[in-house]
């Protein structure tokens, strides 16, 4: 319907057209389906995927650089007939070995998760719909998390294939290949915690990635460091104490301490079961103590 407004000059034709105003009557879907949203398009973006060919490149880059060298090392055994993978302890040792590329990971896709929403001023727009601080918060989290574990757990996948295709023992390959996920699952949970706290700290995704590196590699280079020290002048004792201060390092004693890895600590200085727990239970505080910082700083930034 079209009506004259009662203001306009005579002759006008200016009409105010009716069209009428319908309200939403669909389903809603709630916080939950928001956060399963924004979970698979973290994820998503984590490998590029939906986003341009120059995103896809590094990501998917570190991806085969982590896969490669175990295929190759597969291809080896499948060849020579070998009863045991070349590498001793191959699942549980693969991310330790690794970690420099793990670093370079979380480094270049935590920032990317949480930066720009902080620089382009977005994060609010998210806290406008029927989302809170802890589903944003919990859905970034999670997604970095699990695009962790597909870096870390695809090569443990193609080890384990091509350890049942080497025929090699059933029983011990399947066991060992379960430490291995137990190991990197709390790696992943780790560092993507670490990852996240430096990136959501600076709206910069450049400082974020320099920030994240410096913070995994210089502290896992300075405990080695230390842990070196403490060996040759005789205090063995205090080597498994000192690895309490790293990511790496945290990770590296739960799996030698528990899950029957080697352990790259000086002379192979593997930490008591009791070391262990204390690895297992500091690791876990580090991912509660992240999460609690996170959303204790997106409830400001969404302020």
């Amino acid at each position: 319907m079209a009506v004259e407004h009662p203001l306009a000059p005579a002759g006008d034709q200016t009409r105010i057209h009716d069209i009428g105003y319908r309200g939403y009557d669909g389903p809603r879907l709630g916080r939950a389906y928001a956060r399963r949203s924004l979970y698979s398009q973290s994820l998503r973006g984590a490998y590029g995927l939906g986003r341009s060919v120059k995103s896809k490149v590094l990501p998917m880059l570190l991806l085969a650089v982590m896969c490669v060298p175990a295929a190759i090392m597969v291809a080896v055994a499948v060849t020579t007939k070998a009863h045991e993978l070349p590498l001793a302890h191959a699942y549980t040792r693969w991310a330790i070995v690794m970690q420099a590329v793990i670093s370079l990971y979380v480094a270049s896709q935590a920032p990317q998760s949480v930066s720009r929403d902080l620089r382009f001023k977005t994060v609010p727009l998210y806290f406008s719909r029927p989302i809170e601080t802890a589903d944003y918060v919990l859905a970034k989290f999670a997604a970095l998390a699990s695009a962790l574990f597909v870096l870390t757990g695809a090569p443990l996948i193609v080890m384990y294939l091509g350890s049942l295709l080497a025929k090699m023992g059933f029983a011990h390959q399947t066991g060992q290949f379960a430490q291995g996920l137990v190991s990197v699952a709390l790696l992943s949970l780790l560092f993507a915690g670490v990852g996240l706290v430096i990136a959501a700290v600076t709206p910069r995704r450049g400082f974020g990635i320099a920030a994240v590196i410096a913070v995994l590699t210089i502290s896992y280079g300075a405990v080695s460091t230390l842990q070196a020290i403490a060996h040759v002048q005789g205090s063995d004792g205090a080597v498994p104490w000192i690895g309490l201060f790293s990511p790496v390092t945290l990770i590296d004693g739960v799996q030698s301490a528990l899950l029957g890895g080697d352990s790259s600590f000086p002379d192979g200085i593997v930490p008591s079961h009791g070391q262990g727990a204390v690895y297992v239970l500091l690791t876990l505080g580090l991912v509660a103590a992240c999460y609690a910082l996170l959303v204790r700083r997106y409830k400001k930034v969404g302020l």
